[in-house]
């Protein structure tokens, strides 16, 4: 009795053009998942280690102005610099050239606000940029799966039924390689809605970070020495309050 091949290869060699069309997406879209967890787990790394590294300088300075001297020399090139410099900037702009625009209106600490503000939603959307793709192939790479076993099944069964042989052992084999679009497509989701998870929870940290150090930022920018004052020397520093004193 001849024995009918049984295989990926064999499921490959004899799909039409609509199933090798649902192999070439799914491979497309795994691709595309794992280059974007690869260099957003990358990205995520460099900017941890920077903004440690940042959020340590400036907790340690004597004033504003050191900061500022200090972003002069180094290029804001993460969150919470990127933030400070924006902030600095805004209340030197406000300071000079007041109300000339209707963008410029308002007090100080409103212009200041609106700076920041939108520091945050440019932050907010570049450490999103991504996931919507990773979001979109969680979703559908199964039901795009789902359809190649459907499309393969209804395959197998006409050429089944053109020859006449409906035993368990013509049946089986041609319904079981369908089957391997829909484990393709279960292979290309799952990583995509883990990476997706993991970035999601791990933008909201920062996020909740930056959200904090900008209202410790604007209380510097608002209620401390002017950026422009060379004398000035205030610790920003946290004082912590000493028992007793």
């Amino acid at each position: 009795m001849e024995t009918q091949a049984v295989g990926i290869a064999t499921f490959l060699s004899q799909t039409d053009s609509i199933g090798k069309t649902i192999i070439v997406i799914l491979l497309l879209m795994s691709l595309a998942t794992w280059y974007l967890i690869i260099t957003k787990v990358i990205q995520v790394f460099i900017i941890r280690r920077r903004s440690a590294r940042y959020l340590d300088t400036f907790w340690n300075a004597p004033s504003l102005q050191s900061v500022g001297k200090h972003l002069d020399e180094h290029h804001p090139d993460e969150p919470f610099s990127h933030l400070t410099w924006h902030g600095l900037v805004a209340v030197r702009h406000h300071a000079q050239h007041s109300v000339n625009k209707l963008n410029e209106a308002g007090s100080t600490a409103e212009f200041i606000t609106r700076a920041m503000r939108r520091v945050v939603d440019e932050e907010t959307a570049r450490m999103e940029s991504g996931l919507t793709v990773l979001a979109s192939v969680g979703s559908t790479a199964p039901f795009v799966g789902l359809f190649g076993t459907v499309w393969g099944v209804y395959h197998a069964l006409i050429n089944i039924g053109m020859s006449g042989q409906g035993t368990l052992d013509k049946v089986a084999g041609p319904v079981g390689e369908a089957l391997i679009m829909t484990a393709a497509g279960l292979a290309v989701a799952i990583p995509a809605v883990l990476a997706y998870n993991a970035f999601v929870r791990s933008n909201r940290v920062v996020l909740s970070q930056l959200d904090s150090f900008a209202h410790d930022l604007f209380a510097f920018l608002t209620t401390g020495s002017h950026v422009n004052d060379v004398a000035a020397v205030t610790p920003i520093k946290p004082v912590v309050a000493v028992k007793g004193a």
